[in-house]
């Protein structure tokens, strides 16, 4: 996991005009932002990624499909856009990101008080040709969004512990799926 410059935003997510290294950030609590990318496919299924085994937080878990933290200048969109082609070789516009919502998330292991811009992709493609160019990721799996939820249910210590929030995101693809 390479350090990063991160800008940092009070308890209201307002920009403070200053910026710290991410693990200063983690470290010391501040606020910042990060970006969770779910993505999704007519089938009913969610993609999910196996975290490396070198990860310093959560290795070899199952976690969303991309994630990350928006670097320092950087607008939440663009920051989901550089994820997706870094953990896993996707590249997509941002017309093609469905913004979900803001929510306010709390550190578990340091003291990572986040802002995570949470967006939705449908996507229908192939996932064989997906590369993943910056060691993060070993690989990823469509997953049918029922299994998942059992799975999450009856095995969790396979997941990253996201909480509820599994659940909430399951929901939403549901109610994206049922919409069309």
């Amino acid at each position: 996991m390479a350090d990063e410059l991160v800008d940092i935003f009070d308890e209201n997510n307002n920009f403070t005009n200053v910026r710290k290294m991410k693990s200063e950030a983690h470290s010391d609590g501040s606020w910042h932002r990060a970006v969770h990318v779910v993505i999704y496919n007519s089938k009913g299924e969610m993609l999910l990624q196996l975290r490396a085994k070198d990860k310093l937080q959560y290795p070899n878990l199952w976690d969303i499909s991309a994630a990350g933290h928006v670097a320092a200048g950087e607008e939440p969109i663009v920051s989901c856009l550089r994820e997706m082609e870094e953990e896993i070789g996707l590249n997509v516009s941002a017309e093609d990101l469905q913004f979900h919502k803001i929510e306010k998330c709390y550190g578990e292991l340091e003291k990572n008080n986040e802002f995570g811009y949470i967006y939705f992709l449908k996507f229908d493609g192939d996932i064989d040709g997906f590369q993943f160019k910056d060691g993060e990721v070993q690989k990823v799996e469509f997953v049918s969004i029922d299994k998942l939820e059992e799975d999450l249910k009856s095995d969790y210590r396979r997941f990253c512990p996201h909480g509820e929030y599994w659940f909430n995101v399951i929901t939403e693809v549901r109610k994206r799926l049922s919409d069309v």
